[in-house]
């Protein structure tokens, strides 16, 4: 049987990362074979670039830099553990994937976006997520959730960004309504916890327990 592979996605701030480790301790409780990834990262090679991408010391990087090293990262990730655990029938978590790449490299930077997505098809090595959920938050309050205890280097870019990466949020579900779903990230953890698990319960039965 082959595995689901579920994605978070969202602005910085959004509370992707809480709700994701959440999904995945409900599903490891209910004996689920599920692994959580975050990107960049998820591999040796991987959490390498991601100390790269975000390190505020390289503020001279360029846009294009940025976005091949993000590819770079994602492959090495989906050859080494994405293909073999969908291949094993598990369920893959993921916080973020080639929708963030989209959201801030062609709606953050500005990079056209044909490019983006001819890079990210080959960074993904061809692998699509089963479903996607953005969620969403007013960039204000996501801004403000996020530099709380300082900045990395994409955070740094100021609140006009994130609020350009929203909207490259909002073309990625437009364009991609077969599998991508805007989740309310306002409210309540417990709230957007129960609207994710709705959102999810027909692939991954067990979130309806």
């Amino acid at each position: 049987m082959a595995g689901v592979f579920i994605t978070l996605e969202g602005i910085d701030g959004c509370g992707k990362t809480t709700q994701i480790q959440r999904l995945y301790n409900a599903l490891m409780a209910a004996g689920v074979d599920v692994i959580c990834l975050r990107e960049p990262g998820g591999t040796k090679i991987s959490e390498a670039i991601r100390a790269v991408l975000l390190d505020t010391n390289n503020a001279e990087m360029s846009d294009e830099c940025e976005l091949l090293l993000y590819e770079a990262s994602r492959a090495q990730m989906v050859k080494q553990v994405v293909e073999p655990a969908l291949a094993a029938g598990t369920v893959v978590l993921c916080d973020r994937f080639y929708d963030s790449t989209y959201a801030y490299q062609a709606g953050g930077r500005g990079i056209d976006a044909p490019r983006v997505l001819m890079a990210n098809k080959l960074g993904s090595c061809g692998v699509d997520p089963t479903r996607t959920l953005i969620l969403d938050l007013d960039p204000r309050e996501g801004f403000a959730r996020a530099t709380k205890g300082g900045t990395d280097r994409l955070e740094a870019e100021g609140l006009n960004f994130q609020a350009a990466v929203r909207e490259g949020y909002m073309v990625v579900a437009h364009d991609n309504p077969h599998r991508a779903q805007i989740i309310n990230a306002s409210g309540t953890p417990d709230e957007v916890y129960q609207r994710i698990c709705a959102a999810l319960v027909d692939l991954v039965p067990q979130l309806g327990a």
